[in-house]
């Protein structure tokens, strides 16, 4: 008997991406097609101010295994991630962003790294194609962020995942803001979760700007990330040590 293949739900935020969205939802298709017989697509419009909502309206019509979700009121990066996490139903979850500085395509990589032992396979990109200034922030970033959360990723910030489901089902996500994947990663490597890190490619962004690495950003950034270290280094050693536990959070 052949074994089945596993399902993929395939998910893409998408925020004021009308220029690039179509591509990244026909290009997963196609790909997905490839690899199983049961997939899904979902993109989240993160109340977009151009015309990705029409775009994915249109869409729909033309490929009924993508779902869309219009979010009235921008939820954030974070927010918009965990929205789509909320809503995946299949055996796989992948996801890269709608601007299509990743190539969907792929994904094929990253399902051929998924080994019997291995619950999460993550692309580190082979070269970063962005302006000077957003490759000086992003290395200070990455460098900065490895240090501080004792992550062991080769690419800290590369949003190109693909990840078996009961990883996700494991641990809450509560962050709404782009530093959602450091607390992601935190918690993957916390949980003792086998990552593989696979090459991907990173193009120039051809439409819209960036909705984090920006030097507007830097401190709010850090104010969110102190935040998000209390919460998983400090608090976490508190209860595992058995000293205090953490104030229940409201949401």
């Amino acid at each position: 008997m052949v074994p089945t293949r596993p399902s993929i739900t395939a998910f893409f935020p998408c925020y004021n991406d009308a220029g690039t969205i179509a591509s990244i939802v026909i290009t997963a298709d196609r790909t997905l097609r490839q690899l199983t017989d049961d997939y899904e697509i979902l993109v989240a419009n993160d109340a977009s101010t151009d015309n990705s909502a029409m775009i994915l309206d249109e869409l729909k019509d033309k490929y009924p295994r993508l779902h869309v979700i219009h979010h009235q009121t921008n939820q954030q990066y974070g927010g918009n991630l965990r929205s789509m996490f909320a809503r995946a139903t299949k055996d796989l979850i992948f996801y890269t962003d709608g601007d299509a500085q990743y190539d969907p395509s792929e994904l094929t990589k990253l399902y051929a790294s998924l080994g019997p032992d291995v619950d999460v396979v993550q692309g580190w990109k082979i070269e970063r194609h962005d302006p000077l200034h957003r490759k000086i922030i992003g290395r200070v970033y990455h460098h900065f962020v490895r240090w501080w959360f004792g992550l062991h990723l080769r690419d800290v910030d590369c949003d190109f995942r693909l990840f078996r489901r009961h990883v996700l089902e494991s641990f809450p996500l509560e962050s709404s803001s782009g530093c959602i994947t450091v607390e992601m990663m935190t918690r993957v490597e916390q949980g003792g979760f086998k990552v593989v890190e696979v090459p991907v490619h990173h193009y120039f962004r051809a439409y819209g700007q960036s909705q984090f690495f920006n030097f507007g950003r830097v401190a709010r950034t850090l104010i969110e990330l102190t935040t998000l270290w209390i919460k998983l280094k400090v608090w976490r050693r508190r209860d595992v040590s058995g000293a205090a536990t953490p104030p229940r959070q409201v949401a």
